[in-house]
């Protein structure tokens, strides 16, 4: 990936986190490490997978998990830390404040459910979308997105 926006479709899981490695790699390579990707889809369309590639390359040896509990997960490797966040269950801005969603800086945010979190969105950020297809089939969209 050398520039956005993208839109890919792929057939497995392997795949949906190869997109992630190739956004993981893009950020580094435009030393862009503390990025905000605000992430978009159904249940089950594929976002921790994709957060599993984008953390091989971000955070590499850390063990990703759905933050569906604990809300934010934290990766650490390589010098860097990304934050992987599930705002499903987010209500308003004093629910970001109690997770402590403002005191993050200098690391890779990739938060699900971003839909929940409309008026916490950063002025820039990347916007991505997994929309499921027929059988295991997903369009992974990639965008930058300033607010202004």
């Amino acid at each position: 990936m050398t520039s956005l926006p993208i839109t890919v479709v792929t057939a497995s899981v392997i795949e949906t986190e190869n997109v992630g490695r190739e956004l993981g790699q893009y950020l580094l390579n435009n030393g862009m490490t503390d990025a905000f990707i605000a992430m978009y889809g159904d249940l089950g369309a594929g976002k921790t997978a994709f957060v599993r590639g984008l953390c091989d390359v971000i955070t590499p040896g850390a063990h990703v998990c759905s933050p569906t509990y604990t809300i934010v997960n934290e990766y650490y490797g390589g010098g860097r830390t990304l934050c992987h966040c599930d705002m499903y269950r987010i209500e308003s801005d004093d629910d970001l404040y109690s997770i402590g969603f403002y005191d993050y800086e200098n690391c890779v945010i990739a938060a699900e459910w971003c839909e929940k979190i409309p008026f916490a969105l950063p002025e820039k950020y990347i916007k991505l979308t997994i929309k499921k297809l027929d059988g295991d089939n997903r369009e992974i969209t990639a965008e930058e997105v300033e607010n202004i």
